[in-house]
């Protein structure tokens, strides 16, 4: 019995002492950089079904090419959700009919990385 004990003990130690000093991995992120954004008018209405493209640099933007994904339709609270995001800044196009956010503030701060970070665009 005593001999068991001791053999179990070992184990539980050699366990503990592996996973405690085992190298992470720095590249592993347990939460994902995220990017929730609010589509609204001039006038602070969400705007439902407005389509959202997200470009990782001005001259993409500008040349409507190269999207960091695929766009996205904003739901009946005026929002989408991009995931898994590098933390850096990128450029937001959104439009609704005749109205977008051309020249209002296309660009976000730099993102936070493993956090869901938010921004709200005007279109008009």
């Amino acid at each position: 019995m005593k001999k068991l004990t001791f053999t179990l003990s070992l184990l539980v130690v050699s366990a503990f002492l592996f996973f405690q000093f085992t190298p992470k991995n720095d590249n592993s992120q347990f939460l994902k950089t995220n990017l929730r954004i609010v589509i609204q008018d001039d006038l602070g209405n969400i705007q439902e079904g407005a389509t959202v493209t997200l470009y990782g640099n001005n001259d993409d933007y500008r040349k409507s090419e190269n999207p960091v994904a695929e766009s996205q339709v904003t739901d009946k609270k005026g929002r989408v959700t991009f995931k898994d995001l590098e933390p850096k800044v990128y450029h937001i196009h959104a439009e609704k009919g005749k109205m977008n956010n051309n020249n209002l503030g296309v660009q976000t701060d730099t993102l936070e990385g493993g956090k869901l970070n938010k921004v709200a665009i005007v279109i008009q």
